[in-house]
């Protein structure tokens, strides 16, 4: 029987349809481009259960509105011809149903078992991590990649997860061993990459990650946009950080924005460094415009609070109508949303778009009120601590707006024990400590 690139057995797929299952699952954990051959290899063999159920992968993995349409596609395909497929290809058919139905707790369930049964199903791990990040959830990120780790020793990709999983549960030091034997293994591994920079984001290592990104870079050849402009972005961040402006728009006017400028992670990588550029001083002329020019599709697009909460940033900062009708379809999605996830969206993620409203608009008083009651519960919307980290900063800039300097200098404070010497903030910390003794 055929295997694909890790050895894990498939059914039913000639030689061109072996390859571009290998190139999906070598891609999907590589972030590279040719991931999306697997869409070709579908159409031209509709009855290959697991080039077509991946096909399907591929569409919800979009992250968008019409994604589960296109999914279903090739979902029907699958099923129809399921009955050539193996117990493994099954349970991933039966994710595939599960994740179009909106029952991720179902997917990760399955997943939990596939990993057990087949643990050198790496696309699996990833999977299953990707839905705990979208929750918010360190603790399962680390336990499925741990739960595959001694199958696959010498594997970077494994290696690169375990990385993010320790570092997203703050052991720093072991994340930091896990993104080096990564690295070690292969060079070209942007989620090793990705998780040092996070190590290195964390411990105030400006210069250093400066340094580290600028080499990794070299390698960033054939990535998919959102590993690409992703990387980027946190090199920006570390240009921030040194208040070297002109690398920090060189950064998102040549890597962040762009790429792809339609895809969810694109453009929620852009709000986020537009809002960032701004908190820290720079003006960013016109650039509002375009990015919502390209989000005026998502004035309905509540697929994720992480994504949707920074669509709505940029769309209320442009000063655009699609901004409210999206706060509209949160406040929907929090009275509506299944018993998995009402939670999130009525007690973290409308407060927080409220918050974030307030500060595009410049009703700082709304930002602090909204934000003070989100943001200790920000996790649970998902993305990283590096991502959320912008709630916090929005935050602190509505603080200093209003003048609540005792207030803010504590924030500063805590800031500066991972950016000790970060320019914006210690220039903002120079501001607050002058008002603060005015006023004494």
């Amino acid at each position: 029987m055929a295997q694909d690139a890790f050895g894990n057995e498939v059914s039913r797929a000639s030689d061109a349809t072996l390859r571009g299952i290998d190139d999906f699952v070598t891609a999907f954990l590589g972030y590279e481009k040719k991931a999306t051959n697997i869409i070709g290899a579908a159409d031209g063999e509709p009855d290959a259960v697991l080039a077509n159920t991946y096909a399907g992968f591929i569409w919800m993995l979009l992250e968008a509105d019409g994604a589960t349409r296109m999914a279903s596609r090739y979902l029907k395909r699958a099923e129809a011809a399921a009955g050539s497929a193996n117990e493994r290809e099954r349970m991933i058919l039966k994710q595939l149903e599960r994740w179009i139905a909106g029952d991720i707790p179902a997917v990760q369930a399955i997943g939990d078992e596939i990993v057990a049964r087949y643990p050198r199903d790496l696309l699996s791990v990833k999977l299953h991590q990707y839905f705990s990040f979208n929750r918010g959830d360190a603790k399962n990120m680390l336990r499925i990649a741990r739960a595959a780790e001694a199958h696959n020793l010498e594997n970077p990709y494994l290696h690169g997860m375990l990385a993010f999983g320790y570092e997203q549960m703050h052991d720093l030091e072991t994340a930091e061993r896990e993104a080096r034997l990564a690295l070690k293994l292969k060079t070209k591994e942007p989620w090793a990459q990705h998780a040092l920079a996070h190590v290195m984001l964390g411990t105030g290592r400006v210069a250093e990650g400066v340094e580290f990104l600028d080499e990794a870079s070299r390698t960033w050849v054939d990535l998919n946009s959102f590993m690409y402009t992703h990387n980027w972005w946190h090199k920006a961040l570390f240009h921030i950080s040194q208040g070297d402006n002109a690398a920090v728009f060189d950064a998102y006017d040549n890597h962040v924005w762009g790429i792809e400028p339609d895809l969810p992670q694109d453009q929620v990588g852009a709000v986020s460094l537009l809002a960032r550029m701004e908190v820290a001083g720079m003006d960013v002329g016109n650039r509002w415009e375009d990015v919502a020019d390209r989000m005026k599709g998502r004035a309905h697009d509540t697929t994720l609070p992480f994504l949707t909460l920074q669509y709505l940033y940029g769309l209320a900062r442009a000063e655009r109508a699609e901004a409210v009708e999206l706060m509209q379809a949160i406040e929907d999605r929090a009275a509506r949303s299944a018993d998995w996830d009402r939670v999130v969206w009525r007690e973290v993620a409308l407060p927080a778009a409220k918050g974030v409203v307030g500060h595009a608009r410049g009703d700082y008083a709304a930002t602090v009120k909204w934000l003070s009651v989100a943001n200790p519960r920000m996790t649970e919307i998902g993305g990283s601590h590096a991502q959320r980290d912008l709630f916090g900063q929005l935050l602190l800039d509505a603080h200093l707006k209003l003048g609540n300097w005792a207030i803010a200098r504590q924030m500063l404070e805590m800031r500066r024990i991972w950016d000790p010497d970060g320019v914006p903030v210690n220039a903002a910390l120079k501001l607050v400590n002058e008002r603060l003794g005015a006023a004494a």
